[in-house]
Order: C-alpha cells, then structure tokens, then sequence
C-alpha cells in the first residue's frame, strides 16, 4: 500500500501538525525505538515511521518546533530565523533521532541546524564555486570533463545539510517535471565522447520511482554511455527510501554505481546500514563521498573511523573533499593542511581500501585535484628517492 501511494503522486511537502518534546534518554524502555522517545512520535505506527514519504511531510522546519525540543545556543537561534527560501532548515524524523539535544557540538546537529555563523561570507566565497552554471549546455547539465557529465535532476533534499555547495539551487520545492530532462538528455544523445553519466541533484531519490526510472530508462537508452552512476545522500538522511519498490524500478538498468555522501562515523546506523545492505545485495556498487568539517570530522581517528565502518557496510571510501568555497561556510572550512595530515595517518596505517582520495575542488570550475601528503622527495636520471608511510627512505632506480 505505501509503495503504490509512493509510485502514484510526486512527492509532497506538509508542514508537521504538532510541537516535539523529547523524554530524558534515562526514560528509554527496553525494546523501544528511539522514535518513540519523541512525544510528537511515540503513537507512530512503525508502517508510517518506515514510509519515506511520511518522513519527508513530518521533517522539523521551525524554530518554534526545535525551541520544544532542543536548548538551542544563541547562534543557533538566529541561524534559524535567518534561514529562509532556499536552505531553509529541514531535518526529517529520522535524523533527528540521531542528534544530542543537549550538546551544540553534536556532529549531527552542526550539519542540520543553522547557525549565525551562515551569514558571515569571507572575501574568497562564491555562489557557484566550481562554476557550474558556466559549464552547462543545456538545462540541468554540467559537461566539465571530456568524458562524463553531471546531470542535475532535482532541486529537493530531505535535509538540507548546511554546508552544501549547491544551496543555490537546492530547497526549491517545485514539482519536478520530467521534461526538463529533454534537453539534457538530447545533449548526450548529440555527444558520443560521453561514456560516463552522474545523476545528481538536489537528490535523485526524492524522486518518486517512476520518475526516476524514466530519467535511467531515457540515459540507458544511449548506446555510448558505458557508466551510469545516482549520487545520494537519502541512505543517510533517510533510509526508509531504499524499498523493494526503488529497487525494482533501477535493478533492471544496472549496473548502476551509488555514491552516498557519508560525513561522520555517527550516521551509520543499524537502519542506515540495512539501506546500504539491500543496495548491494541488489548488484549496485556504492561509493562513499566526504566532505572534511571543521569540528566534525576533521580529526584524523575520527575519519579512520568513518572510513572501517564504510568498508564493514561494503561502502568503497572514494573521496575526501575540502569544503567548497561557497558562500556562508566558512565556518566549516579546515586548513588544506588538516586533509592532508588525515591522508598521512591513514596510508600505511589503514587497509588501502580504507583510503579516498583527499581532492579540492578547483574554484572557478578547475575541476577535483587531488591532495596528499608528499611521498616523492626527489627524482633525476631514472633515480627516484621515496618515503614511506613511517618517514623512512627508500632508492627506486628504473
């Protein structure tokens, strides 16, 4: 039944009906879900709790509703009352289970709360940092590098995390039409250098199944593109979108690669792990994408961390990316040295799948550049004097 009301209608947005308040952890019966610790959730049937639309319709976007739940810092508070369009705060019922209430520092808040600190925009911000709206030929598509595009299907998130280098586009709450895909579509057919093609947003998932499928059918369709790739965050946002019905819809067109944005250790969960697990029983390999956080994630046994419990889920750790210059987020930014000191302490130290690549993206569109500590100390004449992981120096000679 949900699954054909899901199928049926594009996704809709309600506001909640009630305030949330939220009994002391200590209050937590055996066997009771941590849902069921919120007031506004404890009468929830569990068939509505894993429907992902319901989910979206009951996300938390107030200040109002967070003041009942949350005691709320100072910068938190004008944060929220700032936050307005597009970036407005939303922050769905699953979430929020995984938030600490009474810690301003708690990872999981700091990545779905605002802060006063989103107004503050330095000198070297941009809008659009890696400058795709220049590098689009067609409505909703980026062609940057020879062989592959970016092609972005919808403006809507679950959540909007705050540091999102597309906050220009994302929180428009328009139902999508699949005829703005035409053109972009029309383009790639046109351009047979294009072997690889990445379904971005926004977040595909918030698609409805038919409307996505649609969008895969019409890029499968065309003989010259080898690789297909969805990037997502809903399966740690929101889980319950992963259902036998959107993995039927997209089974047939595989392979399909599923890079899921993953930024701190605490977002795996047992219910973001099932997601994760019936994508790759499925036959789709996923890929993980992080964003290094100033006071999140940028302590290199945290990242370790991250990166054992992605390979425990069969989540291959592909990139590390230095937060995007994008305006109202600097706050968020590291030291490029602080990314390069997580890469030193993981190589040698780690399994090499456990590894990403560290990258920045060039501002001004220069595309991803990978970063990394320096193992090559010197080369002349088919000499090449190396160091390895523990500092210690080796001769290669060709």
């Amino acid at each position: 039944m949900i699954e054909a009301q899901a199928q049926k209608k594009a996704l809709t947005v309600d506001k909640p009906q009630n305030l949330l308040t939220v009994s002391p952890p200590s209050t937590k019966r055996k066997g009771q879900s941590d849902y069921q610790q919120i007031e506004l959730f404890k009468d929830v049937n569990p068939l509505d709790w894993e429907d992902w639309q319901w989910q979206v319709r009951n996300r938390i976007t107030t200040f109002e509703q967070l003041s009942q739940i949350i005691k709320l810092v100072p910068e938190e508070i004008e944060g929220i009352k700032k936050a307005r369009g597009r970036m407005s705060m939303a922050i769905t019922p699953y979430w929020f289970t995984l938030i600490d209430p009474e810690d301003p520092n708690c990872p999981m808040r700091r990545q779905s709360i605002p802060t006063a600190y989103e107004s503050q925009v330095s000198p070297h911000e941009m809008v659009d940092p890696c400058a795709e709206d220049r590098d689009s030929p067609a409505p909703n598509l980026v062609h940057r590098y020879p062989d592959r595009v970016l092609l972005l299907a919808t403006e809507q998130c679950a959540m909007y995390c705050r540091h999102c280098t597309r906050r220009r586009l994302v929180g428009d709450k328009k139902t999508n039409n699949i005829n703005n895909w035409d053109a972009a579509v029309e383009y790639i057919k046109s351009n047979r250098k294009i072997r690889d093609v990445l379904i971005s947003g926004g977040d595909p998932f918030m698609l409805n199944d038919n409307a996505l499928e649609e969008l895969v059918k019409k890029i499968r369709s065309i003989s010259h593109v080898e690789f297909l790739r969805i990037g997502t965050r809903l399966p740690v946002s929101l889980p319950q979108r992963i259902t036998e019905g959107l993995i039927s819809s997209l089974k047939k067109y595989n392979p399909i690669w599923i890079s899921i944005h993953f930024n701190h250790p605490k977002e795996i969960t047992k219910r973001c792990r099932s997601a994760c697990e019936m994508l790759v029983d499925n036959g789709f390999p996923l890929g993980s994408q992080t964003v290094l956080l100033k006071g999140i994630n940028d302590r290199p046994y945290i990242m370790k961390k991250l990166m054992h419990e992605l390979l425990k889920i069969r989540v291959r750790p592909y990139y590390i990316y230095q937060c995007d210059p994008v305006k109202g987020t600097q706050h968020f930014r590291t030291p490029v040295a602080a990314g390069i000191n997580i890469i030193e302490k993981l190589r040698g130290y780690t399994s090499g799948y456990g590894v990403p690549t560290y990258v920045i993206d060039g501002p001004g569109g220069g595309g991803k550049i990978p970063i990394g500590p320096n193992y090559l100390l010197s080369q002349a004449k088919g000499k090449y004097v190396l160091r390895n992981y523990r500092g210690k120096i080796y001769t290669y000679l060709e």
